[in-house]
């Protein structure tokens, strides 16, 4: 071997062990999987006994049922866990991004269920006539400001709670209201009875001051304990990262002056701090956020556009990233590491994209922007990882993630509702609930106890999804109960962990219960009736690829698949049909509003009172 060739082989081992060195040191992703966004599930497997839950949902017609106001742009939420209850903050403007008027609200929760109305907690700001902007040519005229806050909540160590968000200006569509040119940021109090104390500016950009903004200076607050509060909060430096995308660019506040957004952060057992940006940008801070290395890096191997990412520890000691995995907003994923920096899968969160109701301006299809409970904002007692997100840029979501995070269903079904402890029925089931497509266990006229799948949505439908043991020769039980047999639908699938559907069962709107067979159906029965219970026997193999249907003890069809899959993973109830819209190549930019948008559809319920599996 020449010595040109030995130096070649030292210098590139040396390079790989260096690069491979490098990535151990640094958030990355060693996992196979990624995401295929032709389906909106990007075809991922599915975190077992996911709840995704819409706890806004936007009218412009009826804001009545609403937030009062007919706002269709509500975006960036943020939550916490204080006072046993969950609180969310979101911003809010009236039609798009940035386009004023703006504002931010805030809904409550006791149980993670029920949700509250949304409650002003920074209004509307006029921006003095006469504003302007370095650089910019446009005059402020009769204007409002905009929301704009990359940072929600702050939980003192006297367990005081401040809200916080920031006003900023757009003094036209293509302002910026995070440029450094803002007024400040503002904070208030919540109090343990779930009022708000008074707004307060708590940090401003030049020129604005106490003597030209219409809000008093948090100093001047007679509440020493508010006081010390926003004290403590503004001496972490962790905090004042957050802040970077608002503040004026030289603000000494900010630890780390680079033009990076929307960081948030962990802690590693060693006290070191991981900093996640947009566009899985990380670095590592020694010092607790005091300082942090000359520039951040994209983490090897993560895939995500410009969307927020979310990380924390979870309860088992591990970690989790919450995010889009594509250069779209599609789906929410997540990823698990036993040590905060190699992250080893891609699971599904919510794979689902609500149809966007309200054109708007920048208004992206798509669960996004998502957001966890920050170290220090409190923990929920039942150790489920908690994220919220929005829906398009339109309606505000939660999503509770079990923990620890798996796809693996260890044992088959064996449920009957009725019969199982209150509050853990649906423990192994994934459930999509919109409010007006709720699904959850409800009680029917007789008292009995059912998964319920509600529907009087237009645009949207409940799911409820379980995941068994991966089979190739299935046997599923289950009693359905139709509450009405001329309105709503009801699909339910058989896929396998891909979601591929293989079977597909319909109860429509005419009565008729079919099986689709390629392009067409054939008759599982004429007619269902309604409130009358069935009990539905499927025997599947998925080598043969046919499967037979019993219907109250009696075999009615025996059918090929309409699509083959090696096994199946997934049995799902859905109160509409597969979603296809939006695609990879949709216009980016909805600019057009859909009809009767706020308007309701007939009510249709689908109640499940038992489901059980097994392999033959």
């Amino acid at each position: 071997m020449n010595r040109n060739w030995q130096v070649f082989l030292v210098t590139f081992c040396l390079t790989g062990w260096w690069f491979a060195l490098q990535a151990q040191d640094t958030v990355h992703y060693s996992g196979n999987t990624i995401v295929n966004v032709d389906y909106h599930h990007g075809q991922l497997s599915p975190v077992v006994g996911v709840h995704s839950m819409q706890i806004f949902r936007a009218n412009r017609e009826h804001p009545e049922l609403a937030d009062g106001f007919g706002f269709t742009y509500n975006h960036a939420p943020m939550l916490c866990y204080w006072n046993n209850a969950f609180y969310v903050e979101y911003l809010s403007d009236k039609v798009g991004e940035s386009v004023p008027p703006g504002q931010t609200l805030v809904i409550t929760s006791k149980d993670g269920q029920t949700w509250s109305k949304p409650t002003v907690v920074f209004p509307p700001y006029k921006i003095p006539d006469g504003t302007t902007k370095p650089g910019h040519q446009g005059v402020a005229k009769d204007l409002y400001s905009v929301m704009h806050q990359r940072m929600g909540w702050y939980v003192s160590k006297s367990k005081r709670l401040l809200v916080l968000g920031f006003y900023g200006i757009c003094l036209d569509g293509h302002d910026d209201p995070n440029d450094g040119l803002g007024i400040g940021r503002v904070v208030r109090e919540v109090y343990p009875s779930g009022k708000y104390g008074p707004i307060y500016f708590i940090h401003y950009n030049p020129p604005w001051n106490e003597q030209n903004t219409s809000s008093p200076f948090y100093k001047t607050s007679k509440d020493k304990g508010f006081v010390a509060a926003c004290d403590e909060l503004m001496a972490d430096p962790l905090m004042m990262m957050q802040w970077f995308e608002e503040t004026d660019r030289k603000d000494p506040l900010i630890p780390f002056h680079k033009d990076y957004k929307a960081f948030n952060f962990y802690h590693l057992p060693d006290g070191r701090v991981v900093g996640l940006w947009k566009f899985a940008l990380t670095s590592i801070s020694t010092d607790n956020g005091k300082t942090w290395p000359t520039n951040a890096a994209r983490a090897p191997h993560f895939v995500t556009s410009n969307a927020k990412i979310w990380g924390q520890r979870t309860s088992d000691g591990k970690y989790a990233t919450v995010y889009n995995p594509s250069e779209f907003r599609w789906p929410l994923a997540t990823s698990v590491s036993k040590d905060g920096l190699d992250y080893t899968n891609l699971l599904l969160v919510n794979g689902e994209i609500s149809t966007m109701r309200y054109g708007g301006a920048y208004k992206s299809y798509g669960p996004q922007y998502t957001r966890g409970i920050e170290e220090g904002n409190g923990t929920p007692p039942d150790g489920k990882l908690w994220v919220t997100y929005s829906m398009n840029k339109e309606d505000i979501w939660v999503s509770s993630i079990p923990v620890p995070v798996t796809d693996i269903a260890a044992e088959h079904a064996n449920e009957v509702f009725n019969d199982m402890p209150t509050g853990k029925e649906l423990e192994k089931w994934n459930v999509f609930s919109p409010l007006w497509a709720h699904a959850g266990i409800e009680k029917m006229a007789d008292g009995t106890r059912v998964l319920a799948l509600n529907d009087h949505d237009n645009f949207d439908y409940a799911k409820a999804e379980r995941v068994v043991p991966t089979s190739k020769r299935l046997i599923t039980d289950f009693t359905l109960v139709a509450g009405q047999a001329n309105t709503g639908m009801l699909d339910i699938e058989f896929q396998d962990e891909k979601g591929n559907e293989a079977i597909r069962l319909t109860l429509d709107s005419t009565g008729a219960f079919t099986s689709k067979a390629g392009y067409r159906n054939k008759n599982v029965l004429k007619k269902y009736e309604a409130n009358k219970p069935y009990h539905i026997t499927l025997k599947l193999n998925t080598d043969t690829r046919f499967y037979t249907i019993n219907v109250d003890g009696k075999d009615v069809l025996t059918n090929l698949f309409f699509a083959p899959v090696h096994s199946i993973k997934r049995v799902v109830f859905r109160t509409g049909g597969v979603r296809r819209f939006p695609n990879a190549d949709t216009p980016t930019d909805q600019d057009y509003d859909l009809p009767k948008a706020g308007e309701s559809a007939k009510p249709a319920v689908f109640y499940i009172k038992s489901f059980k599996t097994s392999n033959f």
